[in-house]
């Protein structure tokens, strides 16, 4: 397995990451994380930790500079986060270790709104999973959206449970709402984040590796 830091470079912005390639990978999950996180979320760290066990790649990346960073509206610019999440395809596809390989996108909070605006612009996107996720910021991009998507959310995450549903039912491609049961919105509960993990990865080698084999 490859384990490497790099710096993912896109048209205005160079952002430190960590990829993760296995031998043979059969897919690679780039993630988008949320709000006041980072490439360290360790959330992330433990969903990505389950799919490189599962065969597939992953790239978690700062989505933002420190100075970027420190700037609310910047945080919550989707539409910027989303610009460099399809940096990051493109500069993946420049790499011998992940050049071939099928791209998912992984997007928590925020990051999910990013994650599927980026699919409705790039039809490399083959499946995308939010967890705890603000779907609906992506807004009239979701109608656009090709990409398998699976939305998860915590049961007792009252707030985010309608706003997964709108997003839900404003999808037209293939799609799943997921509420897992006894989680809150940071699935900080017991074998919640496990719960997590084992649904993107079950998600992402049916939609990417599979498919990626039969084509």
């Amino acid at each position: 397995m490859a384990v490497e830091d790099v710096y993912v470079r896109t048209p205005d912005a160079e952002l430190p990451g960590l990829l993760t390639v296995p031998d043979g990978a059969g897919a690679l999950v780039i993630f988008a994380h949320g709000s006041g996180s980072s490439r360290l979320s360790p959330r992330n760290a433990a969903v990505a930790g389950t799919l490189n066990d599962a065969g597939l790649a992953t790239l978690l990346f700062d989505l933002l500079t420190p100075a970027e960073a420190e700037h609310r509206r910047l945080v919550f610019d989707v539409g910027l986060l989303a610009l460099r999440l399809r940096g990051a395809i493109d500069w993946a596809r420049w790499l011998r270790l992940t050049a071939t390989l099928p791209v998912g996108l992984f997007g928590a909070s925020t990051g999910a709104a990013a994650a599927l605006i980026a699919a409705a612009e790039e039809r490399r996107v083959g499946a995308v999973v939010s967890r705890g996720g603000r779907p609906d910021l992506a807004g009239h991009a979701l109608a656009r959206v090709r990409a398998p998507t699976l939305l998860i959310v915590g049961s007792l995450d009252d707030a985010c449970i309608p706003l997964n549903q709108i997003a839900h039912a404003a999808l037209h491609c293939e799609k799943r709402l997921e509420i897992v049961p006894g989680a809150t919105h940071l699935f900080d509960e017991p074998g919640t984040i496990e719960t997590v993990a084992a649904l993107a990865r079950d998600w992402f080698t049916s939609h990417l590796v599979r498919a990626g084999e039969a084509g």
